[in-house]
């Protein structure tokens, strides 16, 4: 059974209240005297994805890293794609209009890669057309998304897996075919996904919902934080917390891990993930 993190909390049945409850997240408010615009034009996971690397950009990593997934997904989907993407690239420059306008057609692509099942009916680059309220908006989460690294950075890791020190295809593939075994921190049952931002003590997930955390979100930073440790990879050594970064509510919610009762890593690792 080869499935995602994502895909893989959908599947599970969690305790009441979860398996961390949201409650026992600490909140953390921040007031930047912005108000967004009420009404957006973009689909929310492409402004989730927009701000997410264009982030990674305005705080000094390479464009091509940044968007790689974006260029992935453009290669998959044939045509004349690939083209489209890299002058697309081209154009993305900092925070102006035009920039975030590509940005947000751009990572229409992603889910070539992400999710091809889907792809067919998804909106397609030139259907994405981002209006000055949504630019505005994004402008402005991608800006709180600064300040925050600003105060809790800096980023030691960003577009994080959790594939072996010394990666070796031959037994991932072996893995897949027979069902079992691991992968650094990947399993015969969660074989794939990536998180957002490490900094020196914290692994991040950001989210841009108007919504609060969820169980299926501290799960997945639960999850995250298990297969790094499995994974074996030096920068997770020292992470001893997990959090959220919602820059659309402006909010930092925090989990110290210290604070986890011990069985329920150990749930996790066995009923979740499957080592």
């Amino acid at each position: 059974m080869l499935t995602t993190v994502t895909n893989r909390i959908k599947e599970v049945k969690q305790p009441r209240g979860g398996y961390l409850k949201p409650s026992e997240l600490e909140i953390i408010e921040y007031d930047d005297g912005n108000t967004l615009n009420e009404k957006e034009n973009v689909h929310p996971t492409l402004i989730g994805l927009a701000v997410d690397y264009m982030t990674r950009f305005m705080m000094g990593a390479k464009l091509m890293e940044v968007f790689d997934i974006s260029m992935k997904g453009a290669a998959n989907s044939g045509d004349d794609s690939l083209f489209i993407a890299c002058a697309l690239l081209n154009e993305i420059k900092g925070l102006d209009d035009k920039s975030i306008n590509c940005a947000c057609k751009l990572v229409s692509f992603d889910v070539w890669y992400r999710n091809p099942s889907v792809a067919y009916a998804s909106k397609t680059f030139d259907e994405i057309n981002p209006d000055k309220q949504t630019i505005e908006n994004i402008r402005i989460l991608i800006q709180r998304s600064i300040a925050f690294f600003e105060k809790y950075g800096p980023i030691i890791k960003d577009g994080f897996n959790f594939n072996p020190v010394k990666e070796d295809k031959k037994s991932l593939l072996n893995m897949m075919k027979t069902g079992q075994g691991t992968y650094g921190g990947y399993t015969a049952t969660v074989i794939s996904g990536d998180g957002d931002f490490l900094t020196s003590d914290t692994l991040w997930d950001f989210k841009v919902s108007i919504n609060k955390p969820t169980s299926k979100h501290t799960l997945q930073l639960l999850m995250y934080w298990i297969m790094g440790q499995h994974s074996g990879q030096e920068c997770f050594k020292n992470i001893s917390k997990i959090g959220i970064f919602n820059p659309r509510l402006n909010t930092v919610y925090l989990f110290d891990m210290s604070k986890i009762d011990p069985n329920i890593i150990k749930i996790i690792e066995d009923e979740v993930i499957c080592y």
